[in-house]
């Protein structure tokens, strides 16, 4: 079994789960579904093809840098008519960062690996308008379990995510050029739920059919918890799957934060991309 961990990172998320109609909300951090959906078309699946392997891949979410909650409206008239259709609201996360994993079988994973490198439809972190602003590869599969790499992973916070966190703790590294802040003690993780324990939540979040005539989703169940510092280390006390503990924090082990360059998010893709014939 091995895993795959991808970096969500971008101006604009959007992660819905039960938006329906006229209100188009987002959960905090990426869905399962969104983030298969990426997958599936990066593979060049049509809507329409079958997902059962994806669906039973394991799904983990680590949040870097939470972002902020966006509300916006949106207008539209009707292709052949030309009426004003209904007034739409619209929700999105801004500058938020994600670590996400999936862990299944060698050869899928290494499939999905080498499709995100040249994937055939352009990802998109939730809906069409939210293009990455990074690569969302983080390097090749890992035979590992899935929150031991999402433990293991380097923090992916921005430099002025970084610089402000230092700021608000009152760190001369605020005012530094230089890698400002280490990784905080723990960061807030995501999992799914193992069966036969009781999840922390339940979302509509896993996907049978991305068939837009009837799109399909099952009950899904998350286990939450906080992970460790970004070397790996996990704080005294602090396990996933329960409230974190009350009390003193125990002392801050500093990080090793690997940098993230600049990054066209198309450069790298392949100059003729196909039209999406659904």
């Amino acid at each position: 079994m091995s895993v795959l961990l991808l970096r969500l990172a971008g101006p604009l998320q959007a992660w819905g789960s039960a938006a329906r109609f006229t209100r188009r909300t987002t959960e905090n951090a990426p869905t399962k579904s969104g983030v298969l959906g990426l997958l599936a078309a990066a593979q060049g699946r049509t809507r329409s093809a079958d997902l059962s392997d994806l669906a039973a891949l394991e799904f983990g979410v680590r949040v870097d840098q939470p972002g902020a909650r966006l509300r916006d409206f949106q207008t539209a008239h009707h292709a052949d008519t030309q009426k004003a259709m209904p007034l739409s609201e619209r929700f999105y996360l801004t500058d938020a960062v994600f670590v996400a994993g999936v862990r299944g079988e060698g050869r899928l994973i290494d499939a999905l690996y080498e499709a995100l490198l040249e994937p055939v439809f352009l990802p998109y972190l939730g809906r069409r308008s939210c293009p990455p602003s990074l690569p969302v590869t983080m390097g090749e599969p890992r035979d590992i379990g899935l929150e031991e790499a999402l433990r293991e992973a380097p923090w992916q916070a921005s430099a002025w995510y970084r610089r402000e966190l230092a700021h608000f703790q009152g760190s001369s590294a605020a005012s530094s050029d230089v890698d400002p802040v280490p990784a905080p003690e723990d960061l807030d993780l995501l999992l799914d739920c193992p069966a036969g324990e009781l999840p922390d939540v339940t979302l509509r979040d896993l996907p049978l059919s991305f068939d837009p005539s009837h799109r399909r989703y099952g009950l899904r169940g998350i286990r939450t918890g906080r992970t460790g510092p970004a070397d790996g280390s996990t704080p005294a006390g602090r396990t996933t799957g329960g409230p974190s503990p009350v009390g003193p924090s125990p002392a801050r082990t500093p990080a090793v934060s690997a940098p993230v360059p600049s990054h066209d998010p198309v450069a790298g893709l392949p100059i003729s991309v196909p039209p999406r014939n659904t």
